[in-house]
């Protein structure tokens, strides 16, 4: 199982671009369709811790599935699995880019992905609303988060837990 986590990590990290967020569409296929490690309510229930704990998003995820598929060991492997190849090829391609900087071919190239990366994480985010959106209160959660981080106005974690002390207020009403 740990070697399973660590190339099902390490494979996700070497074929994913545009950070995090662009990660989760993948980490979703593999640990939920793939191999059934997890339901989705768990997967959203890992997405929202990963999110309220320091660092990014997909690492933080490969190390809770990680956790609750093989313990320590578990989480240790996913995590390095999905680090390694990031950092490898971050690696390269700054040797590379400093190199290509002034190339208008490579520029337009980077330029390309990002929509692709953009459609990757609405994506994500499609798929995940229809999981965690499914009563009026997460509505309005929903719509409160996205004006309060559209404008800037609350930090991000004000804003969970803000959002996580309604749900247990309104879960005990």
């Amino acid at each position: 199982m740990i070697w399973q986590l660590f190339i099902t990590f390490a494979r996700i990290g070497l074929f994913t671009f545009g950070g995090g967020y662009a990660m989760l569409p993948l980490i979703q296929r593999e640990v939920i369709d793939r191999f059934k490690w997890l339901n989705e309510t768990e997967f959203l229930d890992i997405i929202a811790t990963a999110e309220m704990t320091p660092g990014p998003i997909s690492i933080n995820t490969a190390t809770f599935v990680g956790y609750k598929m093989a313990g320590f060991w578990g989480s240790v492997l996913a995590t390095l699995g999905v680090i390694l190849p990031s950092f490898v090829t971050i690696t390269l391609l700054t040797v590379l880019l400093n190199k290509l900087k002034d190339n208008k071919t490579a520029q337009d190239g980077l330029k390309g992905m990002r929509p692709a990366v953009t459609a990757m994480i609405i994506t994500a985010a499609f798929s995940l609303f229809s999981q965690s959106v499914t009563r009026p209160l997460d509505l309005i959660i929903f719509l409160g988060v996205v004006v309060c981080s559209w404008q800037n106005w609350l930090n991000p974690i004000i804003i969970l837990l803000l959002s996580g002390l309604l749900g247990l207020v309104c879960g005990l009403c």
